[in-house]
């Protein structure tokens, strides 16, 4: 096999045509400025080539069900292996995908719990146990040491109602002498009268036996047994002294007379309907009207229109002030200040008992029951829109959001049922399972199942996952993590001799854990795979065998490879700015002041969702704060969940519906929230950073003032792709026509009327300066800067996507083929080119995804210039520079899951330098 990746003439996408020599089986970082060319050297060549050939090595009916990628632009690649990708995509947004069955884990426990599960009855929580005869007796006989009076007895009726004359007279027919009834004991030759309307219990007595002498003892109990359990159908009871006892031959509950199917897999699994609980179908929630949207604002009145669905309709006005008159209370006083007992009624209707009482409200069905009629109502599509407005998804109330039917969940091991396991932090559940105390029989069978479930809860917790639980939905997970979700699952796949690529798998990661996670990316080569990571963490970049810097700069400015080498290879070249961060010639300078909070707070008050723990947090108005602490610690929740929502719905009415917490303090100090993340700016190629910013507006309207343009008669619409006019209508402005091919990747190829322009011919006639609208679209942000210079209105919007370090993009690129760094920073030059108002609340998750140092020191640039305009900042973040760089820190810990959401410490960078927390620790050897 070659010992090294030997690629030449890459060409893809902005790469300049260069030659690389790559070490195989070794841990190989490519780094460089934003837009310089690392995905399109990683994934779209080495990955896409490594993959395209593996995948035409199988047959063509393999191949058919498949997604093949294209044949990268490239001379020649030598010495590949078969290639996986480990990318920042989501773990998709299937809502019955958990961390469990992503990794799994869950489907190892399910075969845990069905073969050394112990049953135990959801109705009265008694274990269930199949018996036989020989083990009923044996277990008797154990019960009767030191005991001298043994009753055995077969219950033949069970809460039945009737006399029952028959069967007493078959019974001393059949020879039996005495039965229990209701409790008492009867003798058959007496008359047992017993109410026919009453539910009775009767049981046979089989034998009595005093216990003398043990001779023939283990025989007369045996024959009792046999009798017993089949006069019973297979239940029986004995009663020792003044003790009672229940036994079952049969798999079921002889209390609760349930019989329980044997243990299988499919019963725990919520993806079957053996499995799922049948109410939310195994979903775990259900899409129900939440009374915090229906009633938004308690400090409103029912005459005020408190009932946000009802407004202040006169109908609605006099069923309400009917109900009021009935009931005795005011209109006028607010919603919060009503009687407990009378909001339940408005909002659920009344009860039976009030019905009964006041026969004249029975038409008043309440305000939720009232929104569910139209909701089920089949005819009116738009009825039901407007109801899906007032309503959330919430846990199920039958399953407790476990998934799971109540059989299922009462099956134990080590006394924990696998939906409380799944609950557990993942260094919890591992705890648990190395602790499980479990019978030589029991490790026979489940040893091997429990050594994998082990080894895959290590990998979770050697790439920094300890606080994920194994029932968390794999759509709530952020990038990085669902990125380390799979890289710990390739570690426990153990294959050998791959080419693994990865997209910043640190994003996320506190510094604490990144030991762990190089230590884990180390093992991958031990073992004997070739490691190629895009990374711009420092802490990777000097761990890596070898580098590959590419630039100089992005775009256009970028595709050629800078330096590569060790990182003391790579520090010794002047061209390389990595080399230059790396070597210490080139710094993100601590600032030389930190603003003092002047404006007042923003105080969270009992902040309680997810693991937070009732915690109050004050975030200083017309600061740049910094959001710390390691991952799972709570930051998101207080974030996004929290102030994010609480404040849209109270600045910008949006229906979300917060986290839990008492209030929020200090609204008034500011007039708009805007969070800007790393969502997609578009779905579809046809949104682009000019649509999105805003500045391909401007540039319509200047098409259409050139005197071509006006002596045809064209308005802004005809300059657009989206709308019928001056688009190529054969491909409908996309360019391209797409091709299904089979079992070969589908096609998209060039449209041959427009030739892949978007427009047709009479636009592309219309020019500004000698450029068409397709020409200017084709530009980059630093091109287009350039060429509209003398325009304000589309120079200012350009001048922002310059700023945030987005030169390098065409004005035209779809979407779809930005990065969620990209996105975040388009949106963020969006926010910069509208007016500011010096008061609105700038919220950012992890902006530094995808940046190098140098597009670091650019990012906190624009942050300080919007704080400057008087504005409020909250990143969260774990990139040292940025923390360091901030007015104000909150740092959440001490630990994640569980462990976490409390405050550790707040202040400057300085003080929280000072304060011994993990973000202190490292930020303490920045500053110095």
């Amino acid at each position: 096999m070659e010992k090294n990746i030997i690629i030449k003439g890459v060409r893809e996408h902005n790469l300049k045509g260069f030659d690389l020599n790559l070490p195989r089986n070794k841990f190989i970082v490519i780094t460089g400025v934003s837009g310089s060319g690392k995905s399109s050297l990683a994934f779209d060549t080495i990955y896409a080539e490594g993959q395209r050939r593996y995948v035409e090595s199988l047959s063509a009916y393999a191949r058919q069900f498949l997604e093949q990628m294209k044949r990268p632009d490239v001379d020649h690649i030598e010495g590949l292996s078969p290639a996986i990708s480990i990318d920042q995509k989501s773990a998709g947004k299937n809502p019955r995908s958990t961390v469990g069955t992503v990794t799994e884990i869950y489907d190892y426990l399910r075969l845990l719990y069905a073969k050394i599960g112990v049953v135990h009855c959801p109705g009265c929580g008694r274990e269930i146990k199949r018996q036989s005869v020989d083990e009923i007796v044996d277990r008797i006989l154990g019960l009767l040491r030191g005991k001298d009076r043994i009753q055995i007895l077969s219950p033949i009726v069970k809460g039945r109602k009737g006399e029952y004359r028959r069967l007493f007279e078959d019974l001393k027919a059949r020879g039996f002498v005495r039965v229990r009834v209701d409790g008492e004991i009867y003798h058959l030759d007496d008359e047992i009268r017993l109410e026919k309307n009453i539910k009775h219990h009767i049981d046979l007595v089989v034998d009595r036996i005093v216990v003398e002498d043990e001779d023939g003892l283990l025989e007369r109990i045996t024959d009792a047994v046999e009798v017993a359990l089949k006069e019973g159908g297979g239940t029986l009871r004995v009663i020792i002294d003044e003790s009672e006892y229940l036994f079952s031959e049969a798999f079921s509950c002889p209390v609760c007379e349930i019989d329980f199917e044997e243990l299988s897999p499919r019963l725990f699994s919520f993806n079957s309907p053996y499995g799922a609980c049948p109410h939310c179908e195994g979903l775990g929630a259900r899409m129900m009207i939440d009374e915090e949207l229906v009633v938004p604002d308690k400090s409103l009145s029912l005459m005020e229109g408190a009932i946000r669905p009802w407004g202040r309709g006169r109908y609605t006005y006099q069923m309400l002030q009917a109900l009021a008159d009935r009931f005795g209370f005011s209109m006028q006083v607010p919603f919060r200040d009503l009687d407990p007992k009378i909001q339940r009624m408005i909002l659920y209707g009344p009860e039976d008992e009030e019905i009964w009482k006041y026969p004249d409200v029975k038409g008043f069905e309440g305000v939720i029951p009232w929104m569910m009629r139209r909701y089920r109502d089949p005819t009116s599509r738009w009825s039901r829109r407007e109801v899906e407005r007032y309503m959330r998804v919430i846990p199920c109330k039958e399953c407790g959001g476990t998934r799971l039917n109540p059989v299922a969940r009462a099956v134990k091991v080590g006394g924990m049922g696998i939906a409380e396991f799944t609950a557990l932090p993942i260094s919890e559940a591992l705890s648990f399972i190395r602790n499980l105390k479990l019978s030589d029989r029991e490790m026979a069978i489940a040893g091997e199942i429990i050594r994998e479930i082990e080894a895959r809860l290590e990998f979770l917790m050697s790439v920094g996952l300890g606080y994920l639980t194994l029932d968390r939905a794999s759509s709530t997970l952020s990038g990085g993590e669902a990125q380390r979700i799979r890289l710990a699952s390739q570690i426990g796949s153990g294959l050998v001799g791959v080419l693994y690529v990865l997209d910043e798998p640190s994003i996320g990661l506190h510094q604490r854990d990144n030991r762990r996670l190089i230590e884990t990316l180390r093992r991958l080569c031990e073992i004997g795979n070739t490691l190629i990571v895009v990374e711009h963490d420092e802490e990777i970049i000097r761990s890596a065998d070898h580098i590959v810097d590419l630039g100089p700069g992005a775009g256009e400015h970028g595709g050629w490879v800078v330096a590569e080498g060790t990182v003391d290879e790579i520090c010794q070249v002047e061209e390389s700015i990595t080399g230059r961060f790396l070597s210490g010639k080139e710094t993100i300078p601590v600032p030389e002041r930190r603003v003092k909070p002047e404006r007042g707070y923003l105080v969270i008050r009992g902040a309680s969702e997810n693991n937070l723990k009732n915690i109050d947090v004050a975030i200083p108005v017309g600061l740049f704060t910094c959001v710390t602490g390691v991952s799972g610690s709570g930051k998101s929740t207080l974030v996004n969940e929290i102030l994010y929502k609480a404040l849209a719905r109270e600045l910008n009415h949006a229906r979300t519906s917060p986290g839990r917490h008492r209030a929020i303090e200090g609204v008034e100090l500011i007039d708009k929230v805007i969070v800007i993340d790393q969502s997609p700016i578009g779905r579809t190629p046809r949104s682009n950073p000019a649509t999105y910013t805003g500045a391909f507006t401007p540039i319509r309207e200047l098409f259409s003032r050139t005197p071509e343009a006006r002596k045809r008669g064209y308005k802004p619409g005809r300059f657009s792709f989206n709308v019928k006019g001056g688009r190529c209508e054969a491909c409908e402005g996309a360019g391209l026509i797409r091709i299904e091919m089979h079992f070969l990747p589908e096609k998209y190829v060039e449209c041959d009327v427009c030739k892949g322009s978007r427009y047709n011919r009479e636009t592309l006639e219309v020019k500004y300066k000698g450029k068409t609208i397709l020409d200017v679209l084709n530009m980059s942000v630093e091109e287009a800067y350039e060429f509209f210079r003398d325009i304000p209105a589309i120079e200012r919007k350009l001048r922002t996507l310059l700023d945030v370090g987005m030169g390098y993009v065409r004005l035209g690129q779809p979407a779809t083929t930005l990065s969620g760094g990209e996105a975040q920073r388009i949106k963020l030059a969006a926010e910069l080119s509208r007016q500011s108002t010096g008061r609105t609340l700038y919220i950012l998750d992890e902006p530094t995804t995808g940046l190098h140092f140098a597009d670091v020191k650019k990012l906190l640039g624009v942050l300080f210039r919007l704080r400057d305009e008087g504005n409020t900042i909250v990143v969260i973040e774990h990139h040292l520079d940025v923390i360091k760089s901030a007015d104000y820190i909150i740092d959440l810990g001490p630990e994640g899951g569980e462990e976490g959401g409390y405050v550790v410490a707040t202040g400057t960078p300085e003080e929280v330098a000072r304060s011994g927390t993990y973000t202190g620790e490292w930020l303490r050897r920045v500053l110095e």
